[in-house]
């Protein structure tokens, strides 16, 4: 049974336009060198010498077209809590626990069913985050409840907090001072917008 030289020919092209664009996507970012760091090598580089490797092709990996939405999506983040601020620096983690970032906006779900205030915190963080704000209050109350047991609100804001999208806009969150409302209240940081 012979190929379709035809189908063959289609199949090439599209293989190589798919490089093609890969190439692209690779090289956009590449700036030449001067002709002063051309033909450099360091040391460091040549070290491992060619005789010293021995490199085993298997299998050639056939890549699928990126979609543009997916050179957008944000890769996996770490998931917030009220005792890590990994997305802070030492001074700024300090400031946001004692309060001392001014509050650009407030929010109040005090009364509010879960799924209204699951519409309402992310709504409120978007229009936060489109104004550029950094330090926002979310007051989730402290519930009413039974001694030992904590509200839905505030239990539930956290996991909000790092559900998408509102996870890529939020660099941290913590516990406000008694003064803002305590263990009923959170203060988030918002990441700069771009």
């Amino acid at each position: 049974m012979t190929k379709n030289p035809i189908k063959s020919h289609k199949i090439k092209n599209n293989k190589s336009s798919q490089d093609q664009r890969l190439w692209e996507h690779v090289t956009a970012s590449v700036k030449p060198l001067r002709d002063s760091q051309k033909n450099r090598v360091l040391e460091q580089e040549v070290l491992p010498t060619i005789q010293n490797i021995n490199v085993k092709v298997t299998k050639r990996i056939e890549l699928a077209p990126m979609r543009s939405d997916e050179l957008l999506r944000p890769l996996s983040l770490p998931e917030l809590s009220h005792s890590t601020l990994t997305g802070l620096d030492k001074r700024n983690a300090k400031k946001l626990k004692k309060g001392q970032h001014p509050i650009e906006g407030q929010l109040d779900l005090h009364g509010m069913t879960q799924e209204l205030a699951h519409v309402a915190i992310n709504n409120f963080i978007e229009s936060s985050y489109r104004g550029g704000k950094r330090c926002i209050l979310v007051i989730t109350g402290k519930g009413i409840k039974t001694v030992g047991s904590v509200g839905i609100l505030r239990l539930a804001v956290p996991r909000w907090l790092n559900e998408e999208p509102n996870r890529s806009r939020v660099l941290a969150f913590s516990y406000a001072t008694p003064r803002d409302g305590g263990e009923g209240a959170l203060y988030v940081m918002l990441k700069r917008k771009r």
